[in-house]
C-alpha cells in the first residue's frame, strides 16, 4: 500500500516541499532507498547522501534543507524532528503490513472462570489467566503467557511469548513486554540469622515475604528477559513511558520516573529511586537505597554507589584503550601508593630544606 506525501503530511504533520502527489510505500536508508521509498536525515554528517539519494522523498528539518544546493527536484517533508517522524511512520507501515489478529481465546488457553477478559482481546495458545485477573480491551497475550491471580493488564497492551506476570501486578495501557520477561517475581529479601564465628557459625538466611506488587504505567516498553521484582510491602513502580532494554534487573521497591530509558544488562538494586528523563547506559550497576534526580545520565558500565543529586552526566567506567596502553596504565595503578609515598617524602624534604635556609 502506497501513500502520497500529502496524505502523510496530513496525518503526521510537516510541510511537503516538491510533489505532494508522489507516492511512497515503505522506508529505507538514504543510500539504499528507491523512488517509491521514504528516507530520513537525522544526522547532518550524512547530508551529502541527500544530494545523491534515489529516495522518493526525504524527511528533513528546515536547517538541513537550507544547506542543500538550490534547484533540486527532490521531494521533502520538512519537520523539526525527522527521526521521531520516521518512527511514527514506521509504526503505521508495520501496523498496515501485520496480519490482523482475530479476537478470541485459543482453545488451548486456560482462563479461570473468575477472570475478566475483554471480548476484543487476543489470547494465544497455552496462555494461562488466573483467578480474578482482568484483561482489558484489545490486549494481546501471545503463546505461553502467564497472568497471575488478581493481575490487571491495561487496554491495548501486548505481551509477547513466555512473559510471566505474577499475582497482584498492574500493567497500564499500551504497555509492550517482550518475550521471556518476568514481572513481579520475589524481591531479593533475606534476613541474616547467624550466631558464632568461623567453623562454629550456625544459622540461616530467613526469607522476607514479598507482599507488594509491581505497578507499570502507560506506554512503557520492557525488553526480552528483563526482570522486575515485586515490592516487599509497597509496590515497585515504573512510571509512564519508561523504556527498558533486554536483560535488565530492577530490584524490589525501586521507582523509575517517567520517560527514563535503561539500556541492556543494567542492574538496579532494591529501594532505588530514579528520576524522570534519566538515561542509564548498558551494564550500569546501581546500589540499593540511592536516589538519582531527574535528568541524570549514567554512562555504560559505570557503578553508582551513592545518590546523584545534581542533573548531568556521570561516568566511572574505564574507557577502552589498546592492550599495551592498558598494561601501562594498570602498572601505574598498582604502584600509585608507592608514588604517593615518594611525593610526600619529597614534599617533606623540600619543606625541611626551606626551613633550614630560613
Amino acid at each position: 500500500m502506497a501513500f502520497t506525501l500529502e496524505d502523510i503530511a496530513r496525518q503526521f504533520g510537516g510541510k511537503v516541499v516538491g510533489d505532494p502527489a508522489h507516492r511512497v510505500g515503505s522506508l529505507a536508508p538514504l543510500d539504499q532507498a528507491g523512488p517509491e521509498q521514504l528516507a530520513f536525515l537525522a544526522n547532518p554528517k550524512y547530508l551529502s547522501q541527500v544530494e545523491t539519494t534515489r529516495a522518493g522523498a526525504v524527511l528533513i528539518n528546515a536547517e538541513d534543507l537550507a544547506k542543500l544546493a538550490p534547484g533540486s527536484n527532490r521531494n521533502f517533508i520538512v519537520t523539526p524532528n525527522p527521526y521521531a517522524y520516521f518512527a511514527r511512520i514506521a509504526q503505521a507501515f508495520i501496523d498496515l503490513a501485520a496480519p490482523k489478529r482475530t479476537p478470541g481465546v485459543h482453545a488451548s488457553a486456560t482462563i479461570d472462570p473468575s477472570a475478566k477478559v475483554a471480548a476484543s482481546a487476543v489470547i494465544g495458545p497455552n496462555v494461562t489467566v488466573e483467578a480474578g485477573a482482568v484483561i482489558g480491551e484489545n490486549v494481546r497475550l501471545d503463546a505461553n503467557v502467564v497472568i497471575g491471580r488478581g493481575t490487571q493488564v491495561g487496554d491495548g497492551s501486548h505481551l509477547y511469548p513466555n512473559v510471566s506476570v505474577y499475582h497482584g501486578c498492574r500493567i497500564g495501557p499500551r504497555v509492550i513486554i517482550h518475550a521471556g520477561a518476568v514481572i513481579g517475581s520475589d524481591g531479593f529479601g533475606f534476613a541474616p540469622d547467624f550466631t558464632g564465628d568461623g567453623d562454629a557459625r550456625t544459622g540461616n538466611w530467613v526469607k522476607i515475604p514479598q507482599v507488594g506488587g509491581v505497578s507499570i504505567g502507560p506506554d512503557v516498553e520492557i525488553g526480552a528477559n528483563t526482570t522486575i521484582d515485586r515490592g516487599a510491602m509497597a509496590d515497585t513502580i515504573i512510571e509512564e513511558c519508561v523504556k527498558i532494554d533486554n536483560l535488565v534487573q530492577i530490584g524490589h521497591n525501586c521507582k523509575v520516573g517517567a520517560y527514563t530509558v535503561i539500556a541492556g544488562c543494567a542492574g538496579i538494586a532494591g529501594s532505588t529511586t530514579i528520576g524522570r528523563h534519566c538515561m542509564i547506559g548498558g551494564a550500569v550497576g546501581i546500589a540499593g537505597h540511592v536516589t538519582l534526580v531527574d535528568y541524570v545520565i549514567v554512562t555504560a558500565k559505570s557503578g553508582v554507589s551513592k545518590s546523584l543529586l545534581k542533573p548531568g552526566m556521570y561516568t566511572s567506567a574505564f574507557p577502552a584503550v589498546d592492550h599495551a596502553s592498558w598494561n601501562k596504565s594498570a602498572a601505574l595503578l598498582r604502584n600509585i601508593d608507592k608514588l604517593r609515598d615518594r611525593i610526600k617524602a619529597l614534599e617533606a624534604g623540600a619543606g625541611a630544606a626551606a626551613g633550614e635556609k630560613a
